[in-house]
């Protein structure tokens, strides 16, 4: 991300909050002021996006915009980390406010009850500075891919199946999009898939510090290159990717 001119000041209470990482060799006070200034889209909010949206609230990131929808079910309490067992039935966009609210009371959240689609991608990435793709269906991850192409946004591409785990950073004009990576929607991708919740947890870490690592321009993040864990084995590769010379979304 380019420097904000104006980054707004810190709190005494932030500095308190935030001086652990501040001590970050260069991060310091202005990395935590453009955290401060910074909006960052999430979708959705469940067992990756809920640990992505927890991590950038505890770290001062000012502004989520988040989307998911349903109700709180069981089946979600295993992974699903802003969800709680008193909240079943009722929508989980409620308890998912409810619960970084009380983690960080200077948070400033929109909260929309859907999930992404082709007719909201465009209004919901053009409210913020960087996306967090944590979408587990391919339709929905084409429209933020889309959207966040079109407007110029970078988009962390976190996903995880069983013990697998996959990451990369999406930069508009520089590095490969999601339909360069996936031409097509892969068929084996499905809505319900097996999953521990420290499986989606990890990647989920991992993604928050690319957004982190963008909005403060702080180290390398995974731009052209494909990360992937084999957490049954604990193996990790690093993939160079390229963009393809006729994907119809970043190269149209």
């Amino acid at each position: 991300m380019s420097d904000t001119p104006q980054l707004p000041q810190l709190t005494d209470e932030e500095r308190a909050t935030y001086e652990w990482q501040m001590w970050v060799p260069g991060f310091g006070e202005y990395g935590q002021r453009k955290l401060k200034s910074a909006s960052v889209m999430i979708s959705r909010v469940g067992g990756v996006g809920s640990v992505v949206a927890y991590e950038l609230a505890a770290a001062g990131v000012g502004k989520l915009v988040l989307a998911h929808g349903g109700n709180v079910k069981f089946s979600d309490l295993n992974r699903q980390l802003l969800m709680t067992h008193d909240w079943v039935g009722k929508p989980r966009i409620e308890s998912i406010k409810r619960r970084l609210l009380e983690l960080n009371p200077r948070l400033d959240i929109v909260a929309h009850g859907e999930n992404v689609n082709e007719d909201n991608a465009a209004d919901l990435v053009a409210q913020a500075d960087v996306v967090v793709d944590c979408a587990p269906l391919f339709p929905e991850r084409y429209a933020m891919n889309r959207a966040a192409v079109e407007q110029g946004k970078p988009m962390v591409e976190s996903a995880m199946y069983e013990m697998d785990a996959h990451l990369t950073t999406i930069i508009p004009g520089q590095t490969p999009c999601l339909r360069c990576l996936y031409p097509e929607d892969p068929a084996t991708w499905k809505r319900q898939f097996p999953v521990f919740g420290a499986v989606s947890g990890t990647v989920a870490c991992l993604a928050a510090v690319e957004a982190i690592k963008l909005i403060a321009g702080l180290g390398e993040p995974l731009a052209g290159r494909l990360l992937t864990i084999d957490m049954k084995c604990m193996t990790t590769r690093t993939l160079n990717v390229r963009r393809d010379p006729d994907c119809p979304v970043c190269q149209a």
